[in-house]
Parts: C-alpha cells; structure tokens; sequence
C-alpha cells in the first residue's frame, strides 16, 4: 500500500493493460489497478486490451469499475491490440472512446457454453457415473451423458439472458440502436476498419494514437505525458530460460481450460 504515500497524479496519465482470456485473477489484477488510479487521481487512463474475452461475470465487474472511473472525471480511452473480442469489447465499450489498429480481430459479441457428452467412450471402456443428486438439474452438463430437452431449453434461456445483458451494455455505451446492435451480434467477427464502420471504434490506430486521444480529453501535454503503466503481471522466475516462453503460453492455455471449463463465456473461441 506504499502508493498511498505517493503525490496525486493529477498530470499525469495512467496505463492498465487486459491481456489473454479475462477471468478471475485478470479481474483481480485489474480492479486493484483501477483503485490506484482512483486513489492517485489520474486524470487520464490508456486501457490496452489484446484479449479473445473470458468469463461473463468478470467482464461485467471491470465494465462497472471503469464507468464508475469515468463518473469521477476520469478520461478513459480503450486501445484494441491484435485482438480485442466478445469480452474484450464489452470491457472496451465502458471507455469513452475506442482507438482501434485497422486490422485488429473484434466482435465475436455473443455467449457461449460449452460441456462434453463422453457417454459413448465412457461405454466402450467400461466407465460408469453413478450419481445423486438434489434436483433434476444439479448435474446439467455432466460429461456421461447427453442434455435432455428440458435442460437444453434452460440453459439456452441462461445464455439469451447474458447476451441480452451484452447487446445492451454495447448499444448504451456506443450510442447505438439495440436493433443496429443486433444485426451484427452474431458472434462474427470484424477487422478494426470494419468495427469502425458499424460504429464499435471511434478511431483507427495504433496505442500512441490513444494515449494523443486520452492526453487531448483530459487536457494533458500530448508530447510530454507518458502512460504510467499499473497492474503489472507478475513475473515469473524461470521466464527468462530458454523455451521459457512456450511453457508460458502451454501454461496458460492449461489454466485458461480449467478455469473457464463449463462457464458461459464472452469469448472468441475459433
């Protein structure tokens, strides 16, 4: 908490990167930083987003932060990198304005959820789940067998509830008809320059292009005022050894599956 004792940052801007699959410990990351800038009081914040998006209920605490930033004066611009989708652009539309790369991937505004019906491998090699349970839905999605009717009809209601929750965050916080919204919330997915046409992105370019964008809203020194970067990712003891970098990125997918397996999700998964 030494930050406490630090001057405001009252000309100066800050910087909250969101990269990889949104979850629980990017969420964590995240608010954390978002309080620091509250408390610091920046007047400006950059939010790089490179993420394919993540779970729902975590997407939703960083949206409400970010809004509850900028009802405080804070001028927030969103930077999409390679990919910023379905999640990533819920996270996104909170920011006042969105400065996109041309070709970056977005869209992919939608819900999914995924389960596993294993029953015909489980059969052929003998394996058999015996299960009791408190209700006729407490193992919905169990891998042993397929959904019934009844249960697919409920969880397709769960996800047309989260996606209208995400057709509306959208529309409201680009200014956008729910109709204009929906034409194009099909799960695709757009370049930047397409994103701009159907008004996702405000402007096409890169981060430096933001950070101008977020200096001029909050009437900072465009040429002299650097992002001061918070929420740093840990780093990892060994990530400087070679193939360091590949066992990174294994280790995420890994932990991406695991923490996100049976979860609906605002996420582009190819």
């Amino acid at each position: 908490m030494g930050w406490l004792w630090r001057r405001k940052s009252k000309r100066r801007m800050a910087r909250i990167e969101i990269e990889g699959a949104i979850s629980g410990s990017t969420r964590q990351r995240v608010l954390k930083a978002l309080r620091e800038v509250q408390e610091r009081e920046f007047p400006a914040l950059l939010l790089r987003i490179d993420s394919p998006g993540g779970t729902v209920g975590d997407s939703q605490e960083i949206h409400a932060a970010l809004l509850r930033l900028r009802d405080q004066g804070c001028k927030v611009v969103a930077s999409f990198g390679n990919i910023s989708a379905s999640g990533g652009v819920y996270v996104g539309v909170a920011a006042e304005a969105i400065v996109s790369n041309p070709g970056t991937i977005t869209g992919s505004i939608g819900v999914i959820l995924r389960g596993n019906n294993l029953s015909e491998l489980l059969q052929k090699i003998g394996v058999r789940f015996e299960t009791v349970k408190s209700g006729a839905y407490k193992d919905i999605l169990s891998p042993d067998r397929a959904l019934s009717t009844e249960e697919r009809a409920l969880l397709q209601s769960l996800i047309d509830s989260s996606y209208d929750q995400f057709v509306t965050a959208v529309a409201e916080g680009r200014n956008l008809e729910e109709t204009k919204v929906r034409s194009f919330a099909d799960g695709r997915v757009f370049s930047g320059a397409q994103a701009k046409d159907l008004g996702l992105v405000d402007e096409l370019g890169d981060e430096e292009a933001a950070r101008r964008l977020a200096a001029r809203l909050a009437d900072l020194d465009e040429e002299r005022c650097k992002p001061v970067t918070l929420g740093k990712p840990r780093k990892r003891l060994l990530q400087n050894l070679p193939g360091s970098r590949l066992l990174t990125r294994l280790e995420q997918v890994l932990n991406t599956e695991l923490e996100l397996s049976g979860q609906p999700l605002w996420m582009h998964r190819p």
